[in-house]
C-alpha cells in the first residue's frame, strides 16, 4: 500500500470524526498522522515490513496511531473508518467541498432533511428546506446553491504551469495601478507547488480601493464574492477564487511570511517566536504590544534566529536543519540550465524536424541536447525499431554537423517492457550517445514487477537515466507502485541519473523523490519532453520542482558546460562497463 492511499484514509477518518462533533484533538492528531505519511520519502509498509524499524519513531506518530497504521497497511483499510463509513454516507463528507459549508452545517443537513449528496443538497436549497433550517436562512442557501454551481470548476487544483501566466498577468496589472508600490503571490502559487488551488497577492498601496477596483475591472475577473477595506475576494474565469490583501508597510514581510505557508512551516516559526518571548502573526512580530518588526521576511527569520528560507523550501522538511546548521543550499535557478536531454521529433510523435528542434535549442540560448525519439514499443507514437533508429541517428549525425555551436547527442527514450526487458537490443542501446529508460505500459502492474522492471533498466550498462520515473500524470494517473528505496538505492550504487520531466502534467520525480535523490548523491538531469519547438518553455517548471527538492546547480548535470558534462557522461558509462 502507497504512502498516499495511507494518507487518504487518515485524512477520510479526521473528516467523518469532525462531522460527527468528535473530539477536535483526536481529529488533529489524524490529521497530522496524514501530513507525516504524506510527506514521508521512504515508504510506510517498509518500516512496517522491517523487524528493526518502529513507527513511532515517525514525528507526532503514538502507539494508538502507529497501531493503526499497521492494520491498514496489513488489512487495507480501518475498523473504525469502516463504522463510520457505515454511518456517515460518503456523500455527507463530499459536502465539506462546498465553500463555506462546514462539518456543522453538513452535519445538520444530514440530520435534519437526510441530504446525503450533492444532488440532494441542490433540491433541498432550491425547495426552501435549507433557508428554513436554525442557523441557515436564505442567504446561506443561495450561497449553498452558487457554491455548488461552480464547485467543480472552481474546487479543481489547476496545474502550476495553467496558473503561472494569468497571475504574473495579474501582478503585472495591479503593479501599474497609481499607488501600488508592491505586489507578491503568496500561497501555495509562491512555494511553486505542483497545482494550485486558489491564488493569494499582496499588495502594498496607499489606495486600497483603488487596487481593489482595478483588479475588479481585469477581464479575468468573472465575479467580485467579497470585498472590505483591505480584503477582495474574486472568482477568476479561469475557476479558481483568489484574495487580494492590501497591507501596511509595517507588516508586509509578516503578511508575506504567513500567507505563503506552508501550515506546517508556520508552525515552527510561530513556536521559535514564542520560545523568545514573541508573538508572530500576519500584522507582525511582537514583544508585547510592541512591534518588534514585520517590514520584511528578512526580519522576521532573522528575529527568530534562521536565515531567510526559500519559498519552495516552506514545507516543513528539511529546511530548519539546514537553517540551524547554516547549510541552506543555494537553489537551482531556471538561467542554469545549458542542456535538454529529453525532446521528439517528426521520426516518431514530435511536431518539430531535427533541424527545428536543433534551431530552437538554440534560440533559448542551450549548448547541448539529446534527441529521444520513442522506441518501437510505442507503437502509437510511431516507436522506432532498430532499423529506423539507425537511420535516424544517421540523419542526426550528417544535419548536427551543420550546427558548430550546439552539441546534439544521438539519443533514445527505451520503453522498459511490461516482462522487465528492454525494448531494444543492447548492441543497438551500445551505439547511442544518450539512453533514458522510461515505464509507459503496464503501469498498474504488482510494485514488485514494476521494481523489477526498472531495476532491469538500471542494471543494463546502456543506459544512462531513468525518465519520468513512476509515470503518473498528475490528476489523471496515479504514480505507478514501486519499491521506491530499493529503486533509488539501485541507482545511486550503479550511478544512474534521475530525470525530472518537466512536463507540467509530469513533474517526475516528484519533490519528495527527488529531495530523497539528494540525500543518496544520485545526480539529476531537468528534461522538457518537448514535441515541438515551443516545448522547451517548460524547463522552469522542471526548474520548480528541484528547488522545492532542494537542489542546486551542482545536484542537476545539465548546468554543467558541455565540456564538464561530456567528462561526467563518459566517466559514468565507463563505470558501466
Amino acid at each position: 500500500m502507497q504512502n498516499s492511499e495511507i494518507t487518504r484514509l487518515f485524512e477520510e477518518l479526521a473528516d467523518l470524526l469532525e462531522i460527527q462533533g468528535e473530539n477536535p484533538f483526536r481529529i488533529r492528531a489524524y490529521r497530522n498522522a496524514a501530513r507525516t505519511l504524506g510527506d514521508l520519502p521512504e515508504s510506510v509498509s517498509q518500516i512496517v515490513a522491517d523487524t528493526t524499524r518502529q513507527l513511532e519513531d515517525l514525528p507526532g506518530i503514538g502507539k494508538d496511531l502507529a497501531a493503526k497504521i499497521q492494520t491498514i497497511v496489513t488489512t487495507g483499510t480501518l475498523p473504525q473508518l469502516e463504522e463510520l463509513r457505515s454511518v456517515v454516507p460518503a456523500g455527507v463528507v463530499e459536502m465539506l467541498r462546498v465553500p463555506g459549508l462546514g462539518p456543522k452545517k453538513a452535519a445538520a443537513l444530514f440530520q435534519q432533511l437526510q441530504v446525503t449528496s450533492l444532488a440532494e443538497l441542490k433540491t433541498q436549497c432550491e425547495s426552501g428546506a435549507v433557508a428554513k433550517l436554525k442557523g441557515f436562512g436564505a442567504k446561506t442557501a443561495q450561497s449553498i446553491l452558487e457554491g455548488l454551481a461552480h464547485l467543480e470548476q472552481a474546487g479543481q487544483r489547476l496545474y502550476l504551469a495553467e496558473v503561472e501566466p494569468l497571475a504574473e498577468e495579474l501582478l503585472a496589472h495591479l503593479r501599474r495601478v497609481p499607488g501600488v508600490t508592491r505586489v507578491e503571490a503568496a500561497g501555495s502559487f509562491r512555494r511553486r507547488r505542483e497545482t494550485v488551488g486558489d491564488l493569494d497577492l499582496l499588495a502594498l498601496a496607499s489606495d486600497s480601493a483603488g487596487v481593489m477596483q482595478a483588479l475588479a475591472g481585469h477581464p479575468a475577473v468573472e465575479k467580485v464574492l467579497q470585498q472590505g477595506e483591505t480584503k477582495q475576494r474574486v472568482r477568476l474565469k479561469l475557476g479558481l477564487e483568489m484574495d487580494l490583501r492590501v497591507v501596511p508597510a509595517e507588516s508586509y514581510g509578516a503578511a508575506l511570511q504567513y500567507f505563503t505557508g506552508s501550515k506546517d512551516h508556520n508552525i515552527v516559526v510561530r513556536q521559535r517566536a514564542i520560545e523568545r518571548g514573541l508573538k508572530l502573526n500576519e500584522y507582525g512580530l511582537f514583544r508585547g504590544e510592541t512591534r518588534e518588526c514585520g517590514a520584511t521576511e528578512e526580519e522576521v527569520y532573522a528575529a527568530v534566529g534562521l536565515p531567510w528560507i526559500a519559498p519552495e523550501l516552506r514545507e516543513a522538511r528539511r529546511e530548519f536543519d539546514w537553517a540551524i546548521s547554516g547549510s541552506l543550499p543555494t537553489l537551482i535557478e531556471p538561467g542554469d540550465l545549458k542542456g535538454d536531454l529529453h525532446m521528439h521529433t517528426t521520426a516518431t510523435d514530435g511536431a518539430g524536424t531535427i533541424r527545428e528542434m536543433i534551431e530552437a535549442a538554440l534560440a533559448r540560448g542551450l549548448k547541448y541536447i539529446a534527441i529521444t525519439d520513442h522506441s518501437q514499443r510505442v507503437s502509437m507514437a510511431n516507436g522506432l525499431d532498430a532499423g529506423r533508429l539507425r537511420k535516424h541517428w544517421a540523419e542526426i549525425e550528417t544535419i548536427r554537423a551543420d550546427y558548430p555551436h550546439i552539441h546534439v547527442l544521438k539519443g533514445i527514450e527505451c520503453d522498459i517492457l511490461e516482462d522487465a526487458t528492454l525494448d531494444l537490443p543492447d548492441d543497438v542501446l551500445a551505439e547511442a550517445e544518450w539512453v533514458l529508460a522510461v515505464l509507459h505500459y503496464g503501469l498498474k502492474q504488482p510494485a514488485a514487477q514494476i521494481t523489477r522492471r526498472l531495476m532491469t533498466a538500471i542494471e543494463n550498462p546502456h543506459v544512462d537515466a531513468i525518465g519520468h520515473l513512476t509515470g503518473r500524470l498528475i490528476g489523471k494517473r496515479p504514480a505507478a507502485e514501486m519499491d521506491l528505496p530499493a529503486v533509488l538505492q539501485g541507482m545511486a550504487q550503479q550511478g544512474k541519473w534521475l530525470e525530472i520531466n518537466a512536463h507540467p502534467a509530469r513533474l517526475d520525480a516528484d519533490d519528495l523523490t527527488v529531495a530523497q535523490a539528494r540525500e543518496l548523491g544520485i545526480p539529476v538531469v531537468i528534461n522538457s519532453d518537448a514535441h515541438s519547438v515551443q516545448g522547451f518553455e517548460v524547463l522552469k517548471y522542471g526548474v520548480y520542482q528541484a528547488r522545492r527538492g532542494g537542489l542546486s546547480a551542482a545536484d542537476v548535470m545539465n548546468t554543467l558546460a558541455w565540456g564538464e558534462f561530456h567528462r561526467r557522461l563518459q566517466r559514468r558509462r565507463r563505470a558501466d562497463h
